[in-house]
């Protein structure tokens, strides 16, 4: 697998920080997946990663928040300007054996490959999704059960998502976003014995499991978030929120 250039179709910023980056590419992915991108030929070095927000028959999405020298670069971009993209990567999940009914809990940029997942699973999807305080990145789920919480209170539930989700209104759960989060969500499940996965985000440098910087600790040792995730069983997974 090699990098491709991929032209922008667009790069709009949706909130505080927040962008929406939309390239023209055609690609056959599963939700979960990610893209190492690059729009740089200097520092920094390395690629980043980027879960699947969208995809259409020939453009894919991305949610991203500037909180550094690449996402700050990546906001830069304009339409026509070109991105480097490795992927899709990951093994991501096979969502037609999905059966009942599922919450999708997400917090802050967590939310963006949980997105893909309410857009493709066909089975009955409630959506959990918890902001500080600007709410973004839910224009494609009108048509679903949305629960919105914000550490403020500007939007829905003023608090957080962990809150408001019940496991027992579920047959399975799959979350992303802070690890405080998950470990919470993690410890709610774990009492119902409600089936869950985590949906794992960490800094990486070659996305493809062969410098070993992703890793996250299970209980059969070390494992590759890239290469043997992003999705993991949550009894697997031993989080240090």
């Amino acid at each position: 697998m090699q990098y491709k250039s991929l032209d922008v179709l667009e790069n709009v910023m949706v909130a505080e920080n927040i962008y929406k980056l939309t390239l023209k590419g055609e690609y056959e992915v599963k939700p979960g997946q990610f893209f190492m991108l690059k729009s740089w030929e200097d520092e920094p070095i390395l690629s980043r990663p980027f879960s699947i927000y969208d995809k259409g028959e020939d453009y894919i999405s991305f949610l991203y928040e500037v909180k550094g020298k690449g996402t700050e670069k990546l906001s830069r971009l304009k339409k026509e300007d070109k991105v480097k993209a490795l992927g899709p990567l990951g093994n991501g999940m096979d969502i037609s054996r999905i059966k009942g009914k599922v919450a999708l809990i997400g917090g802050g940029i967590g939310i963006a490959p949980l997105a893909y997942f309410a857009k493709k699973i066909e089975a009955d999807v409630d959506i959990y999704f918890g902001f500080r305080d600007e709410v973004y990145g839910i224009e494609n789920l009108r048509n679903k059960e949305l629960f919105i919480t914000t550490e403020s209170g500007r939007v829905g539930y003023k608090g957080y998502v962990t809150d408001i989700f019940n496991p027992f209104d579920y047959n399975l759960v799959i979350t992303c976003g802070p690890l405080v989060m998950m470990d919470k969500v993690k410890r709610i499940c774990e009492k119902t014995a409600t089936p869950l996965y985590l949906l794992m985000e960490s800094k990486m440098a070659c996305g493809i499991g062969a410098c070993l910087v992703c890793t996250c600790k299970t209980k059969d040792g070390m494992r590759r978030v890239c290469k043997d995730g992003p999705i993991f069983k949550g009894e697997e997974v031993l989080l240090d929120a």
